[in-house]
């Protein structure tokens, strides 16, 4: 066997009746023999354990599992065994029951590349009938018109309001703090409201004692009070302080003891002067007037 310069080159095959020498041989990977070309198949050189690495596949009638056949266990009971252990007559149905097409009256089966998923009702639906009017579709849901915040709130308030004798989970960690979060949220937007309306009831008082029309001159500064020069008493305005004068000091029954004062008002911003020098002045300084004739 073989040659002087490869002495271990061929071998001779297994198979009594042949013992052909071959230079490339074939090994049997079930028996590990060597063969011939001729006789390199199971068949051919009857191998005993050809069948150690099948793999056989028995569909079960009761529930359409695949249960695997061992070649050293008998199949009777590979077979005891599936149907005592995980055979669920119920998953028969839903092996084998084939999904059709909803409409009445069609009996199209639905594969893989028969089918079509209506995008209002989200139901499968066979070509034929994809489209809404085919299959009359009830049309897309009507969303919830209420505002879910105050639906959240409501139950996020009757969730904390029930007590509850079970540990504190995170979902419920989570309600209180959404909770607090929302009673700040609202306590300080009542605190601005309130705020906001004592701010407008003044500026409305304001508006109301006059304050608003002489409360600035022309370049936005504020205006000074004029004061009573009889009594002392402080006006916002010199219209004021002349209807005071006329009412109070004019009409009593002590006319002669009196002193009648003329107030020359600014024809700018209706301050009063009781010297007319201080009124052009006034005029020259905050208006950029002149005094010349």
């Amino acid at each position: 066997m073989g040659t002087p310069e490869f002495p271990d080159l061929g071998k001779h095959c297994t198979v009594e009746d042949c013992k052909q020498i071959d230079f490339l041989p074939f090994t049997c990977d079930r028996c590990r023999q060597v063969f011939c070309l001729e006789h390199r198949s199971y068949v051919k050189h009857n191998c005993p354990t050809a069948d150690r690495k099948d793999v056989t596949v028995v569909i079960c009638p009761l529930c359409a599992i695949g249960v695997r056949l061992n070649p050293d266990e008998d199949p009777n009971i590979t077979w005891e065994t599936h149907v005592n252990s995980e055979c669920d007559p119920s998953n028969y149905e839903k092996v084998t029951k084939k999904k059709k097409c909803p409409v009445p009256g069609c009996k199209e089966v639905l594969t893989f590349s028969n089918r079509l998923k209506c995008k209002d009702c989200n139901v499968d639906h066979c070509l034929k009938h994809r489209f809404g009017t085919d299959h009359n579709c009830p049309g897309p849901q009507k969303p919830d018109v209420g505002f879910p915040f105050i639906g959240l709130l409501n139950r996020v308030r009757n969730d904390v309001s029930v007590p509850k004798k079970a540990p504190p989970t995170s979902s419920s960690k989570w309600a209180t703090s959404f909770l607090n979060a929302a009673s700040n949220v609202r306590a300080s937007a009542e605190a601005g409201m309130t705020k906001l309306g004592s701010e407008i009831g003044q500026a409305w008082q304001m508006a109301r004692d006059g304050l608003g029309s002489s409360s600035s001159n022309g370049r936005g500064e504020t205006a000074q009070m004029e004061d009573c020069p009889q009594c002392g008493a402080k006006f916002s305005s010199v219209m004021t302080l002349v209807e005071h004068v006329e009412k109070v000091h004019e009409k009593k029954g002590n006319q002669g003891h009196v002193k009648k004062v003329t107030i020359d008002a600014c024809p700018k911003c209706s301050r009063g002067f009781q010297d007319p020098v201080a009124l052009v002045e006034h005029v020259e300084r905050d208006h950029g007037g002149t005094s010349k004739a």
